[in-house]
């Protein structure tokens, strides 16, 4: 079969029901092998600012609140238990864990990207605006999950994700990655401070980068990323296509928070999980 790339139009994504939790799924991540969701904030039980589906320990939100809402969001991906549901303390870096058993939330290491060949552990990545990514190589049994803010981008966590699983023997050309809901180019303004070191590191980004007033520019993440991950070997690629600025009923935002002077927000989740394997 021909290796090629596949970017995925909104019509391809399939929107899902399970336990009253909607979630956005890539058909090709649709593997009996796999189970994966991009979930929004709904169907969770936080109020305010956090309606309803926060899963982020770093908000202010009721712990009690983000433990029952992870809770679900594990029950929904067939998760042992809550502590199945694996994130890590986020500080927009390059670097990637390999994740061999669960941990309570109040242990968790920092890092931006976790990779397993173990079943049962759902990698969860937080967001509320930068990037998340999901990888899978079935045939090996390898999964990993990576939170692409820019910073984290253009660290490299993208291609130290990748790295990580080929370390666990999955293949980068029998990869499929799946980029998840966050900030479209139409979204992302940002300055000369962000542009230039993106410009520096990677020539080819120059094109990502449209003119808006003044010094500004219009950034396209997601084509950065789909790029990232085609030098990494990677050729199956799917996009979700989903704006999470200017969708504030379907997701929690950190852009839409400070626009609009919220005190706080409530994070999304990004799961894939390894099946656990039949007796």
């Amino acid at each position: 079969m021909r290796t090629h790339t596949v970017f995925n139009s909104v019509s391809a994504i399939r929107q899902a029901m399970a336990s009253d939790i909607p979630f956005t799924s890539v058909p090709a991540l649709e593997h009996p092998a796999l189970a994966h969701g991009f979930f929004g904030r709904a169907g969770g039980v936080s109020s305010g600012d956090y309606d309803s589906l926060n899963v982020g320990p770093g908000s202010n939100d009721s712990e009690d609140n983000v433990k029952e809402n992870r809770k679900r969001v594990a029950e929904v991906m067939g998760a042992e238990s809550r502590d199945h549901l694996i994130s890590l303390y986020q500080i927009h870096s390059p670097s990637v864990l390999t994740i061999c058993k669960p941990f309570e939330w109040g242990d968790r290491p920092e890092g931006d990207a976790m990779v397993t060949d173990q079943p049962g552990l759902a990698l969860c990545v937080l967001t509320a605006d930068c990037t998340p990514v999901l990888l899978a190589d079935p045939e090996a049994g390898v999964i990993g999950a990576a939170h692409a803010g820019w910073k984290g981008a253009l660290a490299g966590v993208i291609e130290n994700t990748v790295a990580a699983m080929s370390k666990l023997g999955a293949n980068p050309q029998n990869t499929i990655a799946a980029i998840g809901p966050s900030l479209s180019q139409d979204s992302f303004e940002v300055g000369p401070d962000l542009r230039a070191p993106f410009e520096d590191k990677h020539d080819w980004s120059t094109v990502l980068f449209r003119p808006s007033p003044e010094d500004r520019s219009y950034f396209d993440i997601w084509a950065f990323c789909r790029g990232v991950l085609l030098r990494s070997g990677v050729r199956h690629i799917h996009s979700v296509d989903e704006d999470t600025l200017s969708q504030p009923d379907r997701y929690f935002s950190n852009r839409y928070k400070v626009k609009n002077n919220l005190s706080d927000y409530g994070r999304n989740a990004s799961v894939i999980m390894l099946n656990q394997k039949s007796q």
